[in-house]
């Protein structure tokens, strides 16, 4: 065996049996998870229920496109233009079609847009969120669970890294919401054309990194700076979870490189 084949024989190792070998990145994340082709590699309390911050709004899409047709429209309510944290500045009265307010979401990461459809899909957010509870069960999502659509800290309000990225491989097995979690930028209007909302992805990974598919990017006191991604190269997908990280997104590319077999690069 020639010593250029060490490091891919390595990696099928780890592959085969779930993340065996030693951890490579104990100190890059409160927890985290990277698979690679569905396939778990390395991780560090992957079975944790912790604070998700807006990797929240991946369920939300989810059940948004299962739920809702793309083209219906929605009056923002007072409760959502109300909402807190980052947002687009909705008013009470706004008419935006779903698939405009689920871009918002996914891209923008807005809060009040996940909680208009909320509203629109079940009409409350509460009981939306009850919705949510429902779907991580069929998903088996074992240590997760849901207390609002948007990903603010509160009790009850948890995931772990080994749950989200099982929920990610659901997401983004749906076109729609795959296509928006790789949009670097996005432009929305409401349904008279009066007002336009111009977005950008809160998640850099899309922008810097080559082969970054998406997904969601979050940030709350509680659950400090997280990230979940996908990554493609030569035909291989690398799903990572980072939850409170140190430096999500040097720590997001380095580990990438190493499931990806893509260290030493030049980008």
């Amino acid at each position: 065996m020639t010593l250029r084949a060490v490091p891919a024989l390595l990696l099928a190792i780890a592959a085969v049996r779930g993340g065996d070998l030693p951890d490579p990145f104990p100190a890059v994340a409160r927890a985290y998870l990277v698979k690679l082709d569905g396939r778990e590699l390395w991780g560090h309390r992957p079975e944790a229920a912790l604070p998700p911050a807006s990797l929240t709004k991946v369920m939300t899409g989810l059940l948004v496109l299962e739920r809702a047709r793309l083209d219906d429209i929605v009056t923002v309510s007072r409760a959502a233009a109300s909402e807190s944290g980052h947002r687009i500045h909705l008013r009470e009265g706004d008419r935006l079609r779903v698939r405009d307010l689920l871009t918002a979401a996914l891209v923008a990461s807005a809060n009040d847009a996940s909680h208009a459809l909320a509203d629109h899909v079940a009409g409350s957010e509460r009981s939306f969120v009850a919705l949510m509870n429902r779907r991580a069960r069929e998903l088996g999502l074992a240590h997760t669970r849901f207390a609002n659509a948007s990903g603010h800290d509160q009790a009850g309000h948890h995931a772990s890294v080994r749950d989200l990225a099982r929920l990610a491989e659901a997401a983004m097995a749906l076109p729609e919401f795959a296509a928006r979690a790789a949009r670097v930028h996005a432009t929305i209007r409401t349904v008279d054309g009066q007002r336009t909302f111009k977005l950008e992805n809160m998640n850099q990974l899309v922008d810097r990194y080559p082969g970054a598919l998406g997904v969601k990017s979050g940030y709350t006191p509680g659950a400090g700076r997280c990230i979940l991604a996908q990554a493609e190269s030569k035909g291989r997908r690398a799903t990572l979870v980072l939850l409170h990280a140190e430096d999500r997104w040097w720590d997001a590319e380095r580990l990438l490189d190493r499931a990806l077999g893509l260290e030493g690069r030049r980008r």
